[in-house]
């Protein structure tokens, strides 16, 4: 490992803590430490505020086409160091390097997106009521923005805040998680070389999220705060803004089903769900498939091919040829998953495959489990109950259409769900009936950047992406003209 020190990016300059304070980021697949990073504190923090308060008058008056040109630039450069920033990806994060690629491909697409949508922030003329008035209205960009970013995806989850944070006329100050910052601070040089000016995008590095909670969120200057993570920070960042009443998006945790009914495509939704359980950061998703109902009439035939399925999956570091699944973040996260395949097998639950930790030969040092798939599951056991976020898929088995509504909808969570079934009357009854922002039906590919992404109930507030995602960050301002008589 280099002595050399990933700087902190803040007012155009690449910047150490005071104090010379650092903190690790460490490869999961070995814990190996693959860099040094300066650990920011008080002065980076206001330093980094400051600077986006300074750049923001220039830049939200910057004609929409010419932010759009560089959010273009940005995208073009990203494109070209594809490879570089999956490299990362994989070191920090561990997903196999393919699926890295992957991500930063369609990350990048979001800088594209709001390059366009920044042009289309159009108002309205409202016709009077009175003769002698005129009203009219329209969107300015919110302020400086503070973005709190996961380590799940450290390219997507970055760029999905700030492209159209940027569209809009917004400046920002980026803290990407302390285990993956280094993607970020990658995207920050991109930045930077495709001459975005000084200030309009800060990253802080830091693994302090105390101080970044009472300092950085907390801050006057600061009038939105975007963030992605779990249910319960949220809330508490919640309680903190709303001192302020400060304008808020969050993407949340969620318990995904997955539901595959008795006239569904059998080998469509074998592989649906065997890509939306375990092949999106080995599960460490929110929008991966929580639970997975198969009605009862198809369960002999569904639940043998998906555990074939499970069984081929391929575990590996993320740089060995063929990987799938990588390992998951930290120990902790492993220690999480184990002890909810535990607790459902005490309960009567039956372990078909995999459910145990993986050490010897290239997992020895790593925090590598082995996929699971449980049967006998039932809907009071907490691992239908709590996001897994890992390799376990708990199998459960219902009757009838309204009876798994029910039973998919009863949870606090509303992110994503999915369905498969061929009857187009049903396909339209259930993706109206399923509470849930995100519903794919006969498709597990997710999302994309043209539509509005975000949760029901206690999985988020606003909407990323569409062209909702950039009226987050606006605010809309209505003009009232009296004319001279």
């Amino acid at each position: 490992m280099s002595a050399e020190v990933s700087r902190m990016y803040i007012n155009g300059q690449w910047a150490l803590a005071e104090g010379g304070a650092t903190f690790d980021v460490v490869n999961p697949a070995d814990q190996s430490v693959v860099a040094r990073v300066a650990n920011g504190a008080t002065p980076e923090i206001l330093r980094a505020v400051e600077a986006a308060q300074a750049a923001f008058k220039e830049w939200s008056l910057l004609a929409p086409k010419d932010r759009g040109r560089l959010l273009l630039a940005i995208q073009e450069l990203m494109e070209q160091r594809r490879d570089e920033l999956a490299r990362l990806i994989t070191l920090e994060n561990g997903k196999p390097f393919e699926e890295a690629r992957k991500e930063v491909q369609f990350s990048l697409g979001y800088f594209g997106w709001f390059a366009e949508e920044a042009r289309r922030m159009t108002g309205e003329w409202i016709p009077s009521p009175q003769p002698g008035k005129r009203y009219w209205v329209f969107h300015q960009p919110v302020g400086p923005v503070a973005a709190v970013t996961p380590w799940n995806f450290p390219a997507t989850m970055v760029t999905r805040k700030i492209a159209p944070a940027l569209a809009a006329g917004c400046t920002v100050v980026l803290k990407p998680a302390s285990a993956t910052p280094l993607t970020a601070l990658a995207i920050a040089k991109i930045t930077e070389d495709a001459g975005l000016p000084p200030g309009v995008f800060n990253v802080l590095t830091t693994n302090r999220a105390r101080l970044v909670g009472n300092e950085l969120l907390t801050h006057p200057l600061i009038r939105k705060i975007g963030f992605t993570g779990s249910t319960e920070v949220g809330k508490w960042i919640m309680g903190m803004a709303s001192k302020q009443i400060k304008r808020l998006s969050f993407e949340l945790g969620g318990n995904a089903p997955f539901i595959v009914f008795d006239d569904a495509d059998l080998p469509r939704a074998v592989e649906g769900a065997v890509a939306m359980k375990y092949l999106r950061v080995g599960g460490q998703s929110c929008i991966c498939a929580n639970r997975i109902y198969v009605q009862r009439s198809v369960a002999d035939r569904f639940i043998p091919a998906f555990i074939d399925a499970v069984k081929g999956l391929k575990v590996a570091p993320g740089f060995e040829p063929g990987a799938q699944i990588g390992p998951l973040i930290n120990e902790e996260t492993r220690a999480k998953v184990h002890g909810l395949v535990q607790d459902a097998v005490k309960r009567g639950a039956d372990l078909v495959t995999g459910g145990r930790y993986l050490t010897e030969g290239a997992y020895a040092k790593g925090f590598f489990y082995a996929p699971a798939v449980l049967l006998d599951v039932t809907d009071d056991m907490p691992i239908a109950q709590e996001e897994i976020f890992g390799p376990a898929a708990p199998i459960l088995v219902f009757d009838t259409e309204e009876e798994v509504i029910r039973r998919a909808n009863a949870t606090k969570f509303g992110l994503a769900a999915y369905f498969y079934a061929r009857d187009m009357t049903r396909v339209v009854r259930v993706s109206e009936a399923l509470e849930y922002g995100l519903v794919g039906a006969n498709d597990a590919g997710g999302y994309t950047h043209e539509i509005p992404f975000g949760g029901f109930k206690e999985s988020g507030l606003g909407r990323e992406g569409g062209h909702e995602g950039i009226e987050e960050y606006t605010e809309v301002k209505s003009v009232v003209l009296s004319l001279p008589s």
